[in-house]
């Protein structure tokens, strides 16, 4: 944990942004019934009883020195997603920087070896690099 704290003491460097990464599942749900129409000076009535229409997962990246949040949404909360999410984060998101300082979890998925379970070695590598 200090080493985690340590991290989130230094300095803003916009070349070494520092990157905090988490992602939940989330339950997509659907009216049972029609909500009642707004009339002037109430709040909207819903009813309490909905229809389960599955899960996904939400990715989220969040830099809090820039002010800056990704929000990515997926079916599914895998390796490969992972993998896919962090290429995102270095070649799209950030791709001048020096460096980028990612701060997780220890989730299963979150390694370098999700990385080569997606991509050829020398791009795994590349990515695992930034």
């Amino acid at each position: 944990m200090e080493d985690v704290l340590d991290v989130y003491e230094m300095p803003y460097d916009p070349e070494k942004p520092v990157i905090c990464m988490d992602e939940k599942p989330y339950q997509l749900l659907g009216e049972a019934r029609e909500p009642l129409p707004i009339r002037p000076g109430d709040d909207r009535k819903i009813d309490s009883e909905y229809i389960r229409e599955g899960t996904c997962s939400i990715f989220v990246f969040n830099e809090p020195l820039a002010g800056i949040r990704h929000v990515s949404v997926r079916e599914h909360r895998t390796a490969q997603d992972w993998a896919e999410e962090i290429k995102y984060l270095v070649d799209i998101a950030y791709p001048d920087v020096d460096k980028i300082i990612l701060v997780m979890d220890n989730l299963n998925t979150h390694t370098v070896a999700s990385l080569y379970k997606s991509y050829l070695p020398a791009e795994a590598r590349r990515i695992a690099k930034e």
